[in-house]
C-alpha cells in the first residue's frame, strides 16, 4: 500500500494499481473474507486511472490551445522522460516535448509555451488524482484490516 502511494509519484510505479496490489494481497489471505466485486470495481478504477495518466497531459495540452503537434510532443516527451536518468525527466518531458512539438509546428512562442504549461498542469492533475486513489485504497486497506 505504501508503494502504491509513492507510484503516484514515482514513474516506475503505476500508483494505483500497486494499491490495488495489496487490497489483492489481504483479500488472499484468510484474515478478510474474499469479496470479488469490491476487488472487480476497485480494479477497474485503478486501471482506468491508469490509462488516463497516459492521456490526461495531452488533453491539458489541447486544452491549452495546442494543435496535434504539441500532443504528440508530450506523449514523446512522456516517454523520454520516464527513460531518461535525469531526476524530474517525466515532469520536464512532456513540457519540453509539447514545447518543441508546437514550435516544430510553426507556432509562435508564446502559443507554444501555454500549450507545454497545459501539458505541465495535466501531468499534475494525474499525479493528484492518482495520489487521491492510492489514499483511498489504503484507507480500504485499513478498514478492512480492522
Amino acid at each position: 500500500m505504501v508503494l502504491g502511494i509513492l507510484g503516484s509519484f514515482l514513474p516506475i510505479l503505476p500508483g494505483p494499481l500497486t494499491s490495488w496490489a495489496g487490497l489483492l494481497i489481504l483479500h488472499l489471505t484468510k484474515a478478510v473474507p474474499m469479496n470479488y466485486t469490491f476487488l472487480i470495481i476497485t480494479f477497474s478504477v485503478a486501471f482506468g486511472i491508469w490509462i488516463l495518466d497516459y492521456i490526461i497531459p495531452a488533453v491539458g495540452t489541447k486544452q491549452f490551445g495546442g494543435s496535434k503537434a504539441g500532443i504528440i510532443g508530450t506523449s514523446l516527451g512522456l516517454v523520454v522522460g520516464l527513460l531518461s536518468p535525469i531526476p524530474g525527466g517525466i515532469i520536464i518531458g512532456p513540457f519540453l516535448g509539447a514545447l518543441i512539438g508546437e514550435l516544430i509546428n510553426k507556432s509562435e512562442f508564446n502559443k507554444a509555451l501555454k500549450a507545454a504549461l497545459g501539458s505541465f498542469l495535466g501531468f499534475l492533475a494525474s499525479t493528484f488524482i492518482k495520489f487521491i486513489v492510492a489514499i483511498i485504497y489504503f484507507g480500504f486497506f485499513i478498514i478492512k484490516l480492522v
